[in-house]
């Protein structure tokens, strides 16, 4: 077991993954929670994000078994072209047979929300991993970035599983564009933990350039974390407009992973390889901020959001 799946299991054990779900007064409160996870542990922080989004759908679906203290929920709902997950039912019963793919905490996770195919469509399911039929794959994770949270494949064979909702409402829903965001939290608290290490260094230095590259990355903080306040405020005002979580949802994404992306330039570009080289944190955090940040699916969810304003407001941007 890593120390990532073990400092999450503590965490979750402790309640810090019960937060308070997203529209429902205090998204504010969540998302502070959630920077402030990743910028204390940002691997461990992926694992408890994860938890804590399935309690979010959960709850917003109506699945009865949902995360508690004693569990660990992952969310595996990535679907590339192969190998694809299947879901068959007999008798009233589902099965999944076959592979998914980029499992977070896998052979570790005690459930799971997955999506598997059924008749050409995607749909989400509940499942108890505990049960025989769940195998890990082998891992085969290259980068030192995330290493600790034990992404692999899984394999499902004649595995019972419950629907959880109707065939689109995974999707379909306010909550999966809030979730979206509750992942953005997490990328800036790792960002928030690298400009942390930026400041102490450059305490011990009186170099111009080191303080404006600083003074850039303090820039994107203030700006970030206004933004994710006043769109916690906004979700909150009026959390079931869909065509708002999606627009809302794809711009601060691109923002926050630009941001992210500009504070590890600016951080090398003021310090050197030296932290990359020789500070064991540092290095770790750099490497793990760059594979996270790449759940975004960058260019493609900007021409995503282009598509959607072109073809909803005739392409006037308000």
């Amino acid at each position: 077991m890593s120390r990532a799946i073990d400092v999450a299991r503590t965490l979750i054990a402790q309640g810090q993954a019960e937060l308070p779900l997203p529209g429902k007064g205090d998204t504010g409160r969540r998302w502070r929670e959630l920077i402030e996870l990743g910028r204390k542990d940002l691997t461990a922080a992926r694992l408890v994000e994860a938890h804590a989004d399935a309690s979010a759908i959960c709850a917003d679906l109506e699945v009865e078994d949902c995360p508690d203290r004693a569990s660990l929920w992952g969310v595996w709902a990535a679907e590339p072209p192969t190998p694809v997950l299947e879901a068959v039912q007999h008798g009233g019963v589902w099965k999944l047979r076959g592979t998914k793919l980029w499992c977070s905490a896998a052979g570790f996770a005690t459930h799971a929300l997955v999506t598997a195919q059924h008749s050409g469509r995607s749909r989400l399911f509940s499942v108890d991993l505990r049960q025989a039929g769940v195998t890990a794959g082998e891992k085969t994770w290259a980068s030192s970035g995330m290493a600790e949270t034990e992404t692999a494949p899984m394999h499902f064979d004649g595995v019972s599983a419950v629907p959880a909702g109707d065939p689109d409402s995974y999707l379909d829903r306010p909550g999966f564009w809030h979730g979206g965001l509750g992942v953005a939290c997490c990328w800036w608290g790792g960002a928030q933990g690298l400009i942390d290490m930026f400041c102490e260094k450059a305490r011990r230095r009186d170099d111009p350039h080191t303080l404006a590259h600083l003074g850039a990355c303090l820039a994107w903080d203030e700006t970030i974390t206004n933004a994710l306040t006043s769109a916690a405020q906004e979700i909150d005002a009026n959390p079931g407009n869909l065509p708002a979580a999606r627009r809302r949802a794809l711009s601060l994404r691109s923002v926050v992973e630009r941001g992210c992306a500009d504070v590890i330039r600016r951080f090398g570009k003021a310090l050197g390889a030296s932290p990359l080289a020789e500070d064991h944190d540092a290095a770790r955090l750099v490497q793990d901020l760059q594979v996270y940040i790449r759940q975004s699916h960058a260019e493609a969810d900007d021409a995503q959001l282009a598509r959607y304003v072109l073809a909803t407001e005739d392409g006037r941007r308000r």
